[in-house]
């Protein structure tokens, strides 16, 4: 079953071309997610203090169809899809009265975080009704070239403004640092970001980017100081 927020866009989530950032879609999606959970008693912070268990994003893919701006009425929908094994998933659409805006299709890895293993997905009953999986019009699969076939583009460093409770880079934070390694004029012409989320970046980590282009798509590579591999990722335009 749907569940539906409201929200009117903030200028602060705004860039230079005054269309909400990528990171800011992300967020207003997950917001709506962690609402989801808390109206079936689940929200994040008893999830964690009361059964250990904490949601970790593990795949997403964002289609953006139109630009957003400020100030502007949005309503987001979420809900989940039949899951199996390991992995959850949860869908995501943002629109602006009828118009469609963005889409996404994400999957979640739930571990408990005192054995640190994974949970699967019919191993806690959040009481969600699903609904079918939907196609958000994006590659099911990308693929990233060998790093030596990359270059490399420049080093971030995770700091203080990353960060989420666990003191990792939280994971909206990344669209918006991939597209501060592409031409800021190629950011308006984005259709969709994929992200494989293999590693979390821990505070003071400092990760190497790698990008590689061809045919209307950028695709990276994050790889901090020990050679873990953090993220996977593919950027297309329009």
């Amino acid at each position: 079953m749907k569940f539906v927020k409201n929200y009117t866009t903030r200028w602060h989530d705004t860039d230079a071309n005054r269309t909400v950032r990528p990171t800011e879609l992300l967020v207003y999606m997950q917001e709506t997610s962690n609402a989801h959970l808390d109206s079936a008693g689940h929200n994040l912070d008893r999830l964690r203090d009361e059964h250990a268990l904490a949601f970790l994003l593990s795949k997403t893919k964002i289609a953006i169809y139109e630009p957003l701006y400020f100030p502007e009425e949005i309503t987001v929908e979420t809900f989940t899809a039949e899951s199996r094994a390991f992995g959850f998933s949860r869908f995501y659409r943002i629109l602006r009265g009828d118009t469609l805006i963005a889409a996404a299709d994400t999957t979640w890895a739930l571990i408990d975080l005192n054995s640190k293993q994974l949970c699967r997905s019919d191993a806690f009953d959040f009481g969600f009704l699903h609904e079918p999986a939907i196609d958000i019009g994006l590659p099911p699969r990308f693929r990233v070239p060998h790093t030596d076939g990359m270059e490399l583009v420049g080093k971030r460093r995770i700091v203080y403004s990353d960060l989420d409770y666990n003191m990792h880079m939280n994971n909206t934070r990344y669209a918006d640092m991939l597209c501060d390694f592409i031409p800021i004029e190629d950011v308006p012409k984005l259709r969709g970001i994929s992200i494989s989320y293999l590693h979390e970046a821990a505070f003071g980590d400092e990760l190497a980017i790698y990008r590689a282009s061809a045919d209307g798509k950028y695709s990276f590579r994050a790889v901090n100081q020990n050679n873990g591999v953090c993220i996977e990722a593919e950027i297309l335009l329009k």
